[in-house]
């Protein structure tokens, strides 16, 4: 599973990167990296097994005070 999940990932770099190189789209590049570097960074951990943290959580924590001064409401988590 992880052997395919990475030649996937490899031919979708090998599609897209030579196009964006030749036509000098260097910030779709950057961008198509990023991405790609994340998918890799989420996919490879599912495929092993590992339970990866909901971020919600997180998102509530960073979000629920500023929400809570801006709306005057407290955010129900």
């Amino acid at each position: 599973m992880i052997v395919l999940l990475i030649l996937v990932y490899l031919a979708i770099i090998a599609f897209e990167v030579p196009r964006l190189i030749k036509k000098k789209q260097w910030r779709d590049l950057i961008a198509f990296s990023v991405f790609m570097a994340l998918a890799v960074a989420i996919s490879l951990p599912l495929a092993l097994g590992v339970k990866l943290p909901n971020p919600t959580k997180l998102i509530a924590a960073v979000f629920g005070p500023l929400s809570e001064r801006v709306l005057g409401v407290k955010p129900k988590i």
